[in-house]
């Protein structure tokens, strides 16, 4: 390797790109060749939350029963959606709590993300539609986004295998 003669040592190498890893990634920082060996784990641990989440505010409205899940398919009404909104609600529930599952587990992992993703945009049209602030349906908001991403980037190495 000709080392520039400002940089005897080599040096710059480390500074610019980083150490070369075991495979041998040229042009990449270190902070990048360090943290990208935890993208799995990075995954794992923003499933395993999300996951825990969902599932804690499914189960009650699983539980809830016919009269909870009318309630909750009620949100489908400004989507020109009026019938049977006991199963709207129960469809809402289901997506929470076996979704929030199976963010977990990492299996179904894209079918659930799209499912949690849309019941965020229904939650979402529904608190835009009563006018609460911002503050109220960013939740929502956030979670939708999270989820869309989670579509396109898949659960990661650490899943119950099939």
């Amino acid at each position: 390797m000709i080392r520039p003669p400002c940089d005897p040592l080599g040096a710059s190498q480390y500074l610019r790109t980083g150490p070369l890893s075991k495979k041998g990634e040229r042009g990449k920082s270190l902070m990048q060749n360090t943290f990208n060996r935890y993208r799995d784990a990075g995954l794992l641990f923003l499933r395993l939350g999300l996951g825990i989440s969902f599932l804690i505010h499914g189960i009650p409205k699983i539980v809830g029963g016919p009269d909870k899940w009318a309630g909750l398919g009620g949100a489908m009404g400004p989507l020109g959606i009026s019938v049977f909104p006991a199963f709207w609600g129960f469809m809402a529930a289901l997506s929470e709590s076996l979704g929030g599952m199976l963010l977990i587990l990492g299996i179904y992992f894209r079918t659930a993300s799209l499912f949690l993703a849309v019941t965020m945009a229904v939650a979402l049209q529904m608190h835009i539609n009563r006018g609460d602030p911002f503050t109220v349906y960013s939740h929502a908001l956030e979670d939708g986004i999270v989820f869309l991403a989670l579509l396109l980037i898949g659960p990661g190495k650490y899943v119950l295998k099939k």
